[in-house]
């Protein structure tokens, strides 16, 4: 693996100059492109799964803000970014007990994404906290949970969001299966927790307005991350004659899933949250279904301008991994530009630049952070995996295969509306 330094020639998000991917006038400031005072360090405590059956997406995205720690800290002096890991074991009570052992460790910002369950535990903790020490209130980003309640009824000051939520997702991927028209049957299989059923709620709501002639000929949920063979699943959804499968699964329930679908050899079409996930390129390939799974996303490798590849090409050759959560470049830049404009670290003077937040996003035209409910907003795309094609710079995890844009929704057009009521802090 190349060393930091040079991975950052490449890397033109971060030049001294401000290049064009993610800046935003603040983020040019004097701590980034000029002098700096004097260095603060800032502890971020990443809890996740890292152990089990979760741990492959839980250490993926570790490796992912490791790795954005670096490229800050080389780039600014005003701010060294540390990460502390943690392993919630997909637990909402480890993760109140990891995020307290953070704090206790110094840090500041708290960082969590997989597992809503896991989520609404912290979020609430995050604001109990906050309540009660003034003097040691924690900013929480949130990079990839998706129950839409975190910033609708649950919402909470201290809490950011940089992933969509999966209303959002599945407004995306229902527009696209609308023009589909080869779509007639569907199955929809999920996990059976707050998102899994937000996943299946929302797909049968939007299909009934948007393809009201495609049948449901299918509706389950399976126990999070406990199902080690999905078999009799995949039997049942080739009996039912379904043509395409919607599900939100991750980790290994996604590539279990796609995993028994491939030894069935059932050809249907699906349509997925998380198939680029860790490993999930790998068993989608086992599957044979070129361009057949398709997964919604914030956009892929293959997807960016020339300076986004460039830093993706240097982000692989760091990390040995490819950009499965590039929300995690977005939500580092936005904080360490939240923290350049409040010239402090401290959470009560981050929390009202961060939720003014507007950055180009990785890969898409605009992003931004709605202060009404600290929900990030963003380009997203429906791409699909298969064959490496011309202009199609990378592939996963070596298997001849890489995503392929098949639709994009703009930012404008992922507007959905918000119940949320922020109880804002005098």
């Amino acid at each position: 693996m190349m060393t930091i330094r040079e991975a950052l020639r490449g890397a033109a998000f971060v030049v001294a100059t401000c290049g064009p991917v993610f800046c935003s006038a603040a983020f040019c400031g004097a701590a980034l492109c000029g002098a700096a005072a004097a260095q603060e360090t800032v502890k971020i405590a990443f809890i996740d799964p890292l152990s089990g059956g979760g741990a492959p997406t839980g250490e993926a995205g570790l490796r992912h803000f490791q790795y954005m720690a670096e490229v800050l800290n080389a780039r600014q002096k005003a701010f060294r970014f540390e990460v502390l890991a943690y392993d919630n074991k997909v637990n909402p009570q480890e993760t109140l007990i990891a995020a307290q052992k953070g704090i206790d460790a110094g840090a500041r910002v708290v960082v969590q994404g997989n597992g809503s369950s896991a989520a609404a535990a912290l979020t609430d903790f995050v604001a109990k906290h906050n309540e009660r020490n003034p003097d040691r209130q924690v900013i929480y980003i949130n990079y990839a949970a998706v129950d839409p309640s975190l910033t609708n009824e649950k919402c909470n000051y201290w809490h950011f969001r940089f992933d969509a939520n999966s209303d959002i997702k599945m407004e995306a991927l229902t527009n696209f299966i609308r023009t589909r028209p080869e779509i007639k049957k569907i199955y929809l299989i999920n996990q059976d927790y707050s998102f899994g059923q937000s996943v299946r709620q929302q797909a049968r709501a939007m299909l009934k307005a948007k393809r009201p002639d495609i049948q449901i000929v299918g509706d389950e949920v399976t126990p999070l991350q406990k199902v080690n063979d999905f078999a009799p699943y995949i039997t049942k959804i080739k009996a039912s004659g379904a043509d395409s499968v919607i599900t939100g699964n991750w980790a290994q329930d996604i590539n279990l899933l796609l995993k028994a679908a491939a030894e069935a050899g059932l050809q249907a079409s699906f349509y997925t949250y998380y198939a680029g996930g860790t490993g999930g390129p790998t068993v989608v390939r086992q599957t044979g279904l070129a361009h057949r799974v398709f997964e919604v996303k914030q956009g892929g490798a293959n997807e960016g301008d020339a300076a986004t590849q460039d830093f993706e090409a240097a982000f692989r050759a760091r990390t040995g991994i490819g950009s499965t959560y590039p929300r995690a470049f977005n939500a580092m830049n936005a904080l360490l530009t939240a923290m350049q404009e409040a010239g402090s670290s401290e959470a009560r003077k981050v929390a009202p630049k961060l939720e003014q937040a507007r950055l180009k996003p990785y890969v898409g035209s605009e992003g931004f952070v709605r202060p009404d409910d600290h929900q990030y907003f963003q380009t997203m795309f429906v791409s699909s995996f298969g064959p490496m094609e011309p202009g199609m710079r990378f592939d996963e995890e070596g298997t001849g295969w890489g995503w392929k844009m098949a639709g994009r929704v703009e930012t404008k057009d992922t507007l959905l509306p918000t119940t949320c009521r922020m109880d804002r802090p005098n």
